[in-house]
């Protein structure tokens, strides 16, 4: 009887350590699986980008600057995704949102390109893939809120650092003057 309270004690501070691992570790692939997701909407992006600035390249001669800029801002999200730094990375695909915004605004002054098929389907895709990356953003953060919490509560927190689960950037959104371009008509 004497033994039965010391082994029950350990035996319940053994199923805690073993009960809140699994939870980390089963929130860690939460947050890798969607972060997984968003690599995959990405590379969507990366791959309709250049076909879009061929389908307008001719058209948009004296636009050069807008597409240098896509094409730039395409290649540094893409370098900053290589690095697996999420912050980085989130401010490289805002700003080249905000350049594709820009295109798409500067297509609107052109009516031969807001008529032509091959870039309204590649536009409408693009706008499919931007949604589908916003879908996936949310889903991330989500998963990274609950990772974060379950690794900074206890009893998570007590294990931890032990265990080797550290805290995860969210991927932020734009801010909101970065992600409006400006447009002057006069």
């Amino acid at each position: 009887m004497d033994l039965l309270l010391p082994l029950i004690v350990i035996g319940a501070l053994l199923l805690l350590v073993i009960s809140t691992f699994n939870g980390l570790v089963s929130g860690r692939n939460r947050v890798d699986e969607a972060l997984g997701q968003i690599q995959v909407q990405l590379k969507r992006r990366y791959d309709l980008i250049p076909n879009l600035v061929e389908a307008v390249k001719g058209q948009m001669g004296f636009e050069k600057g807008v597409l240098e800029s896509v094409t730039a801002a395409r290649a540094a999200a893409v370098n900053a995704g290589a690095t697996g730094n999420t912050a980085a990375q989130a401010k490289a695909e805002n700003m080249l949102t905000g350049s594709l915004r820009t295109l798409f605004a500067n297509v609107e002054a052109y009516p031969t390109l807001k008529s032509n098929e091959n870039v309204i389907q590649l536009q409408e895709q693009l706008t499919s893939t931007e949604n589908q990356i916003g879908f996936s953003r949310q889903h991330y953060n989500s998963s990274v809120l609950s990772y974060n919490n379950s690794v900074q509560s206890f009893p998570g927190v007590l294990f931890a650092n032990i265990f080797g689960f550290a805290k995860r950037d969210f991927f932020d959104a734009p801010d909101s003057e970065e992600a409006v371009p400006r447009v002057s008509l006069s």
